[in-house]
């Protein structure tokens, strides 16, 4: 747990003092992906709100391609666990425990079917390393032991490339991580 601790604090500086703006065809190689692998069916596309320096996923919001599908942001609930709700351009956000902004008007819940995911670093073998609170881990090991499939893709600049992330039973490996350079598999 050490280890992890020094890299978020490592790479949280990274991330700021190389933070730059993405463009709208960062999201190229996910559509692509999208595309072949769903064939436009409408889906539930978990997103986040972008903070603290990370990539900004709320430019996928600009592309046409993204508008038929149902955006859920994740809410931290009381008891520490996550879920899912959906949310559409200009709905209400409200501040939660960390600072972060989620959804305000809280109807049922959705699964994911597609899950963009914030992260710290990430490895060749798409390990991620989150901000320590083991949300999203938690809520992948829920509904993935419960035989849900959902398409987990890391969101991130390629200098947070790290060689390799340590990694606990409850880490959940990433299916594809997305960076500027396109997308690892």
């Amino acid at each position: 747990m050490h280890n992890k601790n020094r890299l978020r604090k490592k790479f949280i500086f990274i991330r700021k003092k190389n933070f730059f703006e993405i463009k709208p065809n960062y999201f190229n190689p996910l559509i692509e992906l999208m595309r072949k692998k769903y064939n436009n069916k409408n889906i539930n596309l978990a997103n986040y709100y972008p903070s603290f320096y990370e990539v900004n996923s709320l430019k996928l919001l600009e592309i046409d391609f993204f508008k038929r599908f149902k955006i859920l942001f994740p809410v931290i609930k009381k008891n520490d666990s996550m879920l899912f709700y959906k949310w559409k351009n200009y709905d209400v956000l409200q501040i939660n425990k960390f600072g972060m902004l989620e959804p305000a008007l809280l109807q049922n819940s959705k699964t994911p079917d597609v899950m963009l995911v914030p992260l710290l670093a990430y490895d060749n073998q798409k390990n991620r390393l989150g901000y320590g609170k083991g949300y999203y881990d938690r809520f992948l090991n829920k509904y993935l032991r419960n035989n849900k499939k959902i398409l987990t893709i890391g969101i991130a600049f390629s200098f947070q490339k790290y060689h390799k992330i340590p990694v606990s039973d409850n880490d959940v490996k990433l299916n594809y991580i997305l960076t500027e350079k396109g997308i690892q598999e």
